[in-house]
């Protein structure tokens, strides 16, 4: 496994299980796979209910907590709610979260970060961040913030590399996490001829290039799987290295083609949209 630091010195593994569209059974499944095949990052959020059952399954995996790296997010219709991560911890099972973001630039996010602060102040988060924000959105909130983000997570993939967003990241001190490593199941990104002629020379998938070519620059990775042969390929990144050739190669391929845009329109609905964590099994 490889690490990146974040900017409080905790160190967070560069390769994790995305848990997104995923029922509880099918999160609790792939989250207790992902751990016996050696993961130790576990991506959830309030928004995908299944907290519970991500919660079971490191029960289940007879992993030691201070092992496991977990990260959720808070939603926005819970920004406001000052009882908001304690709930989140008592559905995940556990007396503290390794990363909590705030998942969305929507509704009062700033009292969802104060929130998010008072919960790393008292232990109960390790680290902060935030999802899905332009720098923009960023800059505000580091002009309020008493706790720095540690991390982004948003959308980066070959097709998208978000070089200058990372260049301002970078000078911050804040790593970047991919969420649509693998470009959202696009055919198109999959099946480039460069990816096949670089898993020939190395033995392993086209998706495996692209994850360790993220992994080589820089961006932590979640791909997300119900299917456990692909969970542990998506795992098996470590034995090989792409040459600086070869990273140069991929670095050319970015268009700015991104598959998610958000929208004012988009952000005031996850305001209103609530979500049934208490219904969750």
């Amino acid at each position: 496994m490889e690490y990146a630091t974040l900017n409080n010195g905790i160190k967070m593994p560069m390769a994790g299980i995305g848990t997104f569209l995923l029922s509880p059974d099918e999160a609790e499944a792939s989250v207790l796979s992902a751990l016996k095949c050696g993961y130790r990052l576990i991506d959830t959020a309030n928004a995908y209910v299944n907290e519970k059952a991500v919660g079971r399954a490191m029960k289940r995996s007879g992993i030691p907590r201070e092992e496991i790296f977990l990260e959720t997010k808070l939603w926005p219709s819970f920004y406001e709610q000052p009882d908001a991560v304690d709930k989140t911890l008592e559905r995940l099972d556990t007396g503290y979260i390794d990363l909590l973001l705030i998942h969305q630039p929507a509704g009062n996010y700033i009292a969802g970060y104060k929130q998010m602060e008072k919960a790393y102040q008292e232990g109960k988060a390790k680290a902060i961040g935030l999802s899905n924000f332009n720098e923009e959105q960023i800059q505000e909130i580091l002009s309020v913030c008493e706790v720095k983000p540690a991390v982004l997570q948003t959308e980066v993939h070959p097709y998208s590399q978000e070089k200058k967003l990372k260049a301002f990241l970078a000078k911050e001190g804040i790593v970047i996490q991919a969420w649509y490593p693998l470009g959202h199941g696009d055919r198109e990104l999959i099946e480039e001829p460069l990816f096949a002629e670089l898993g020939k020379k190395y033995g392993k998938s086209s998706a495996q290039i692209i994850l360790r070519w993220h992994i080589q620059d820089g961006n932590i990775v979640i791909p997300g799987s119900k299917n456990p042969a692909h969970i542990q390929d998506n795992f098996d990144l470590f034995d090989f290295s792409l040459t600086e050739e070869e990273m140069e190669k991929v670095a050319a391929m970015d268009k700015e083609k991104r598959y998610y845009t958000s929208t004012p329109e988009l952000l005031q609905r996850y305001v209103e949209m609530v979500p049934d964590v208490d219904g969750q099994k």
